[in-house]
């Protein structure tokens, strides 16, 4: 099942030619229009480095590009809105515009994916065998609201029969005071000090959603264990079966920025496709390994089979039966005001329209 999207596929070399003769007409004109400086913070992933590095810089934009953990990021754009532009937590993002929360707004540029079947964590000893089996247990999550856990949430409803109020939630600190949890969820907080990694270990929680490997599984503990060991399998039949390969991040702006400077919005979502076909090209490479993987290039091949050869893909239609998946359950967690439609959620210059037209002016 291919996601690959006919305008992303387009703008990257249409934005080389808008490159070109932009340079043409800046060394006629000897560069006098100033550049918008903007800072961004994003995460320091292959698909970006290019922007990173700088080679590739968004048209018209000065662009100081802050390399940054995501959670940091989240925190400090959601409290304290320090960024022109970051990374930004799906699931965060679509609750604050379902709450008319319109400080940001984004573009149709997802960072970060990842399958989160193979991230679910049982202690060992808690008789969990199976999904079904998490049903009274006790159920670690940093943040009940992060979009690692509605993700979870979601394929545990809809593929296991398994209901948030079915389980005893043990969460962390939230990324944002404020967010509503409906009332039928049991749910308690751990205190300051506590970790829910060592929890696990110790069995005071049964099973746990881990965003990154819990520090016991590493250490190589025989008391915790992923709950679906053959998770690669699992994933990929999901995937074939929904069409859902999960965005954990989009790309937000400041709406005040958005007002101000359109364009910005385009002139960064081609900077973001460009620097993502840049990595296809680069890994894709027999000429020496970029990565350290002994398999990269099959790896890739059979990616693409399943995929289809644009397997991280940056579009509205590309990663609609991802995005209408996560809007539904969000509405169905109760996390949302409202359910949100996709376009609302996205700048509204962006549309596969756009491709329509740049393709009948450049051919």
């Amino acid at each position: 099942m291919s996601q690959t999207s006919g305008l992303e596929e387009r703008v990257a070399p249409l934005a080389a030619i808008d490159n070109c003769e932009n340079s043409n007409a800046e060394a006629g004109k000897g560069n006098l229009m100033a550049k918008l400086k903007l800072t961004i913070a994003c995460g320091n992933y292959d698909r970006t480095r290019a922007l990173l590095d700088g080679r590739i810089e968004p048209e018209g934009i000065d662009l100081n590009y802050i390399p940054m953990r995501p959670g940091e990021t989240f925190w400090r754009m959601l409290n304290n809105e320090e960024f022109d532009a970051s990374e930004m937590s799906l699931s965060s993002y679509t609750i604050l515009r379902s709450k008319g929360d319109t400080r940001f707004v984004a573009l149709p540029v997802f960072p970060s994916r990842i399958f989160r079947q193979c991230c679910v964590y049982v202690y060992s000893r808690a008789g969990i065998k199976r999904p079904q089996d998490l049903k009274g247990k006790r159920l670690g999550a940093a943040d009940y609201q992060m979009t690692a856990a509605v993700w979870v949430r979601g394929f545990l409803q809809h593929d296991y029969g398994v209901m948030p109020e079915d389980l005893n939630w043990v969460v962390g600190a939230p990324v944002r005071f404020g967010v509503s949890i409906p009332s039928r969820v049991r749910i308690e907080q751990i205190s300051p000090g506590q970790s829910l990694d060592e929890m696990l270990d110790r069995g005071e929680v049964d099973a746990l959603i881990g965003v990154t490997f819990p520090r016991p599984f590493l250490a190589g503990s025989t008391r915790v264990r992923r709950l679906f060991p053959n998770y690669r399998k699992v994933e990929e039949e999901y995937y074939r079966r929904t069409g859902i390969f999960p965005i954990m991040h989009t790309f937000v702006l400041k709406t005040k920025l958005f007002e101000a400077e359109p364009w910005a919005a385009i002139s960064l979502y081609k900077a973001f496709v460009q620097a993502k076909q840049l990595n296809y090209q680069t890994l894709y490479d027999t000429d020496a390994l970029p990565a350290s993987l002994p398999w990269l290039i099959d790896e890739i091949e059979t990616s693409r089979r399943i995929f289809g050869k644009d397997i991280w893909n940056y579009s509205i239609e590309g990663s609609r039966p991802t995005l209408e998946a996560l809007v539904q359950y969000l509405d169905e967690q109760g996390l949302t005001a409202r359910k949100m439609t996709i376009e609302e959620l996205f700048v509204p210059n962006i549309r596969e329209h756009y491709e329509a037209y740049l393709e009948s002016f450049y051919h």
